[in-house]
């Protein structure tokens, strides 16, 4: 068993978890976009590129876990069925253990 402490937060990491893969073996992570009355993506995913107050961002599978309010803009979602963009006007995102929720119109 492999573990290790994170130097920013200390938290422990065990690094024998097996990461999710596709059948070609490219990681991936959980992704699921809703809102209060749809779902609009709840599947694996390589990627997810979006926008914040700082500027446009990706998150890809190993993230250090993450929280910030999404802006206006199109959301892109790189997916092993295909790529996905859907126009939104903001939301929440949480990223944590290669789990990524997106709850819009916050």
């Amino acid at each position: 068993m492999a573990v290790r402490q994170d130097a920013s937060t200390g938290q422990l990491i065990d690094d024998d978890k097996p990461e999710a893969v596709d059948a070609d073996g490219k990681p991936t992570m959980a992704l699921k976009v809703y809102s209060p009355y749809k779902i609009y993506f709840d599947d694996a995913a390589y990627s997810i590129s979006a926008v914040n107050e700082t500027g446009p961002f990706d998150i890809l599978p190993k993230h250090h876990n993450f929280i910030t309010l999404v802006s206006t803009c199109k959301l892109n979602i790189q997916s092993p069925t295909g790529a996905q963009e859907f126009e939104i006007s903001g939301g929440l995102m949480h990223v944590k253990s290669d789990k990524v929720i997106l709850f819009l119109n916050v």
